[in-house]
């Protein structure tokens, strides 16, 4: 397996993560959902899992007419690393602001795990949102060291 994706891949890969915040910056869950595979799992920050593209759409436009009307998802690719040929994880930080404006600080991280079907495009597959909690973890590093990332 190789240890990097190549181009390509990479490009479309990241533009599947653009039209998926495209998507949320319109306000359009069902283009949202479309990002998805038939069968992918969701895990939002706040622990919710919603299963397959419709049902992540379904959910996502009650949020973007509510909750989330108005904003923005943005979302930066920290890493990505293939897992075979048509497979790989993309992990991101990220978060949501007023459209238009951008977020003070990236504070939420999401691992999404990408797969290229077989019309050839990419979808997400799993994706498992994280809110950062920075004081906790400078504790955590201050007081047991060796739980910091090398």
């Amino acid at each position: 397996m190789p240890a990097t994706i190549d181009s390509t891949d990479a490009a479309a890969i990241r533009a599947l993560l653009d039209r998926s915040s495209a998507a949320w910056a319109n306000g359009d869950g069902t283009a949202y959902g479309a990002c998805f595979t038939e069968d992918a799992t969701d895990v939002t920050y706040v622990g919710t899992v919603y299963r397959g593209g419709d049902e992540i759409g379904r959910a996502h436009q009650a949020l973007f007419d509510s909750f989330l009307k108005g904003t923005a998802l943005t979302v930066e690719i920290t890493e990505l690393r293939p897992l075979g040929p048509d497979a790989a994880i993309a992990v991101t930080r990220g978060d949501v602001a007023k459209r238009g404006a951008r977020p003070k600080r990236l504070g939420k991280l999401a691992t999404y795990t990408v797969v290229r079907e077989a019309d050839g495009s990419w979808r997400i597959a799993a994706v498992q949102k994280t809110q950062r909690k920075p004081l906790m973890e400078a504790l955590s590093f201050r007081f047991r060291p060796m739980t910091r990332p090398a």
